[in-house]
């Protein structure tokens, strides 16, 4: 009876430093580097949106978890994400090469400025579906390429 209550106490003290272990990592902020390449030039800026669910993905601005554009400075070029909780994410991005703030099309709808998802999905004749481009954040610094393509 002593040794199963021993082997109840440690499997007890195993899985609580486990439950604990577990919820300290799900409330962390992680931080997202995207580092973007491929750009043609250095003209204009880069426009990045991180969404949290496929809700939107990838171009409806009302479901974007955090956005921002900018110049760019270096290539290949990094863009970072702040507070980020445990989870999985999706990146869209484009090269804004006229700073207006969307991704520009020709006559039939092609995009005629470059862009690119996390997990850098193969694209045929449409966007990629959030479960395509999606990664996971789960530690306090993720890092991530992005291969920018032009038609």
């Amino acid at each position: 009876m002593v040794k199963g209550l021993r082997v109840s106490m440690l499997l007890l003290a195993v899985l609580g430093n486990l439950v604990w272990s577990f919820s300290a990592k799900a409330n962390f902020n992680g931080k997202l580097t995207v580092e973007i390449d491929g750009l043609k030039n250095k003209e204009g800026q880069v426009c990045a949106s991180i969404f949290a669910s496929s809700e939107g993905f990838p171009s409806d601005r009302n479901h974007v978890l955090q956005k921002q554009c900018t110049k760019i400075t270096d290539i290949p070029f990094n863009i970072n994400f702040e507070n980020l909780k445990a989870g999985s994410y999706a990146v869209a991005v484009f090269h804004d090469q006229n700073n207006d703030g969307t991704l520009n099309r020709n006559g039939l709808g092609i995009p005629s400025e470059g862009f690119g998802f996390s997990s850098n999905p193969e694209i045929r004749t449409r966007a990629p579906k959030f479960s395509e481009a999606a990664f996971l954040v789960a530690g306090p610094n993720t890092n991530i390429q992005i291969q920018l393509k032009y038609f």
